[in-house]
């Protein structure tokens, strides 16, 4: 098939090069010149395992090309898919602007129907705007006379307008795509669902993963999907503050829960929240999207409340251990990305964490394997008090306390010796509970994790033996 993909970000260049990965001619466009320059000399502005390769070697096939221009993007597209970005408004409403901007210009380019695909996340309701959009604009040639009756009735009839959303997890994306879970679509007119159908089926012929449904079902499954992984990664968070009071492992807690097939380990991993483009905007849209039509969202609500408040809970940690005035105290961060195996950084909680330990005069030496750029000349650009460094274990020199946020793999299994001969004091804040208190007990180091209160755990380790040892002398 032809296709046309408008917005070159995480989810409109994924989606561009893996159909083309298929055999289907894409021409990806985006209005930000220097990014489609950047793509046409195979440079990738996003980093996402897998990526670069599809890219390169799609756009030397010549199933796979970028432009500025959506004229020439449209030329014997068959299915026009909207990857736009929809920003969260001040108010916390998706901020539509950049869809109907798009929307309203393939009402004024369009030659041939067109499937419209709105492939961004969109608040319920949205396709029946872009579709009323569309035909504004072709009434609008119609009466200036650039459409003849014919071909005015020809347009108007033919489009059709889908919803597709997407479920890429960032770092995992190309595979999300090429082995999806499902394909959520919503179409009202069954030739479009075919269609669709047809696209998505290299992608699901081992199983059948397509699941199709109405426009407006489809655009609130992404919503309630996003915003129910939300709400297992803010329970099992709370669960971790409640486990740390009571003398409980939260990682054992996690495993007793997640061994039940109907709740599952994923998403009830303790940490200092999710962050990133998708869960903070998503939660909030579906609050307002459910205000809009009087239902008081208070679970969604609360949800989004414990995540707010779990950057808090983690950075109280480093304050109890030092005091509220940081000054003289250097601290490293290890990890700014929002998750592992990405470079983004919105929402991240590494922003978070390293503002307030800089406002309190802390000195915050950063190490990130991905994101350090982005850190450097966007997110963190300004910030007196940080060093960026290259390497892990450099990062550590002179330190008073290592601060885990993102758990890459390369953070894993450290080298304590080489910690221990780095580091001023040996402390670990633990944000993700990557390492194993025990052992860590065992090597020297003070270490606070989420959901563990390790003092306790040693006392009931020590009271435990104690009385092993008084039955043995009985």
């Amino acid at each position: 098939m032809r296709l046309a993909v408008i917005g070159t970000g995480y989810v409109g260049l994924v989606t561009g090069a893996c159909f083309s990965e298929m055999g289907n001619r894409v021409v990806c466009v985006d209005i930000d010149r220097e990014k489609i320059a950047q793509l046409n000399r195979g440079e990738i502005p996003i980093y996402e395992p897998g990526l670069e390769r599809l890219v390169r070697e799609n756009s030397r096939k010549g199933t796979l090309k970028f432009t500025t221009s959506l004229a020439k993007g449209l030329e014997g597209a068959e299915i026009v898919f909207i990857a736009v970005g929809t920003p969260q408004r001040q108010d916390g409403r998706a901020d539509l602007t950049y869809v109907e901007q798009v929307a309203r210009q393939i009402g004024q380019l369009m030659k041939e129907p067109v499937i419209v695909v709105n492939k961004s996340t969109v608040p319920v309701g949205t396709g029946d705007l872009v579709r009323c959009w569309i035909e504004e604009e072709l009434e609008v040639r119609y009466k200036n006379g650039s459409l003849s009756p014919n071909k005015y009735k020809f347009l108007s009839k033919g489009f059709d307008v889908v919803s597709n959303p997407e479920f890429l997890k960032e770092g995992d994306a190309v595979n999300d795509f090429m082995k999806p879970d499902r394909v959520v679509v919503g179409a009202d007119r069954p030739q479009s669902m075919e269609k669709l159908r047809e696209l998505y089926r290299p992608f699901t012929f081992n199983h059948e993963r397509f699941i199709g449904m109405d426009v407006r079902s489809a655009e609130l499954t992404k919503y309630g999907a996003n915003a129910l992984l939300a709400t297992k990664i803010s329970f099992i968070n709370e669960l971790a503050k409640i486990a740390e009071k009571v003398g409980a492992d939260i990682n054992r807690v996690r495993i007793g829960i997640g061994s039940d097939r109907r709740i599952g380990y994923h998403f009830i991993y303790p940490g200092v929240g999710y962050g990133g483009s998708c869960f903070p905007k998503d939660v909030q849209a579906l609050i307002k999207i459910a205000e809009d039509v009087g239902v008081e969202p208070k679970i969604v609500r609360a949800v989004e409340e414990v995540n707010r408040l779990q950057r808090s809970y983690f950075l109280n940690k480093i304050l109890n251990r030092f005091g509220n005035q940081l000054e003289g105290i250097k601290l490293a961060i290890w990890g700014l990305s929002f998750k592992p195996e990405t470079d983004d950084m919105r929402e991240a909680p590494a922003i978070t964490i390293v503002k307030e330990l800089t406002q309190r005069g802390a000195t915050v030496h950063l190490y990130d394997p991905k994101a350090m750029e982005k850190a450097k000349n966007y997110w963190l650009k300004g910030i007196n008090g940080v060093k960026y460094f290259s390497n892990k274990y450099d990062a550590l020199n002179g330190t008073d306390g290592m601060v885990l946020v993102t758990e890459w793999k390369e953070f894993r299994s450290p080298d304590w010796y080489e910690m221990e001969q780095r580091m001023n004091r040996k402390i670990i804040f633990d944000g993700r509970n990557q390492y194993d208190w025990k052992k860590l007990y065992q090597v020297g180091f003070e270490y606070y994790p989420i959901g563990i209160n390790v003092k306790k755990m040693i006392e009931k380790g020590k009271s435990f033996k104690k009385d092993e040892e008084s039955e043995e002398e009985k």
